[in-house]
């Protein structure tokens, strides 16, 4: 029986290709073990086991930014948590660590190295994180969402989906996804998406356009997330509103995100790594509204749909409503443009990342045995 230990978490970016990769390794062979390697701050805590899979945790360890009590305190800590992994990598007969960046993923690969067991490393985002730049100076077998990542060892595989977003949205798909959120599936549908805790800049700015899209005929889906704050200046519906004809639906959340954006004749959303490859896969259009802080990594993640010329790309600052109608408005009614646009996005979508990841860690599970052969 082989086991799999799949490390990292933190945020949704790191959790679901994870899932994605642990899914399709169970599906190659029910018989094989998975075990998750997260922290217990992290939305691996909560997600990890609603999937069905056993989740193991260490204690947080963030690489010090500047000279502290935390810095001073990151090197005993630090072996602490590697030495915890290479016990459980030893007990649990591990055969193989993969990894997805995230404050676990960096002990176990330095754990992985120690044991002398295979690691296979996927980065999601186009900016590579800390600990992915670390472990992939130890392992060749480095897969990679977005193409141009400047990661040792990278190799394209795109992004490991769930099952769902692996195939691109048909016409009728798209009617029927229209008609289940109360829409007119002969009219065009915007569907504005900020990520689960919302963009205040881009609910805002579409609550005041509204009525703008309205008087043209565009129907707007709007997800502002969860975050009471977002929800202040738009109109609040419940799943229950969606049964009417409207144009505009507002909701916080929605668990069906393959049928949301398969209603979507155009997106707008922030760029995090998993929303664009998902776009992508889906075959849809897309205006791209980054998200202003932190490295700049969402930038970098739509460049290539960019320039493509499947995707449109403004700063957040930007996204104001006047920017909005004279560029969403009159692109949503460009049925040519967003049909060529689609089609653009089609091909840069990869569909089958999750199998591409299966196949990167067989390689090094072959490179591994091999080696003991000859040894």
């Amino acid at each position: 029986m082989t086991v799999y230990l799949l490390a990292g978490g933190g945020t949704a970016g790191h959790v679901n290709p994870m899932l994605a990769i642990a899914r399709r390794l169970r599906l190659h062979d029910s018989s094989c073990e998975i075990l998750m390697l997260g922290t217990a701050e992290g939305l691996e805590a909560r997600l990890v086991p609603e999937a069905g899979f056993e989740l193991l945790t260490i204690a947080k360890v963030p690489f010090p930014r500047r000279p502290n009590w935390a810095a001073v305190n990151f090197v005993p800590r630090w072996y602490r948590a590697v030495r915890d992994v290479v016990a459980l990598i030893r007990e649990r007969k591990v055969d193989v660590v993969i990894g997805v960046g995230g404050y676990a993923a960096a002990p176990a690969y330095s754990a992985a190295r120690s044991a002398k067991v295979p690691l296979v490393i996927h980065e999601a985002n186009a900016r590579p994180g800390l600990a992915n730049r670390l472990g992939a100076r130890w392992t060749r077998f480095v897969g990679v969402a977005i193409e141009g990542t400047p990661l040792r060892h990278a190799r394209l595989v795109g992004m490991p989906l769930r099952a769902e977003f692996e195939k691109s949205v048909t016409d009728s798909q798209r009617q029927a996804a229209k008609k289940s959120f109360g829409f007119d599936p002969t009219k065009p549908v915007v569907v504005v998406t900020g990520g689960s805790l919302g963009a205040r800049r881009i609910n805002e700015t579409i609550a005041a356009i509204a009525p703008d899209f309205e008087r043209a005929g565009v129907q707007i889906l709007h997800l502002t997330g969860r975050q009471k704050s977002m929800m202040d200046s738009v109109v609040r519906q419940s799943p229950d509103d969606v049964l009417k004809n409207t144009s505009y639906v507002a909701l916080e959340y929605c668990d069906r995100m393959r049928d949301a954006l398969a209603s979507a004749d155009l997106i707008v959303s922030r760029a995090g790594a998993s929303t664009v490859c998902e776009i992508a896969a889906l075959g849809l259009p897309a205006v791209f509204v980054p998200y202003p802080v932190g490295n700049g990594e969402q930038r970098f993640n739509a460049v290539p749909l960019v320039n493509a010329g499947a995707a449109v790309l403004v700063a957040d600052a930007d996204f104001t409503p006047d920017w909005v109608r004279y560029n969403v408005l009159s692109l949503v009614q460009d049925s040519t443009r967003l049909r060529n646009m689609a089609r653009l996005s089609s091909t840069c979508g990869i569909r089958d990342g999750a199998e591409r990841m299966c196949a990167l860690i067989g390689e090094a599970r072959a490179e591994a045995r091999s080696a003991r052969t000859l040894g």
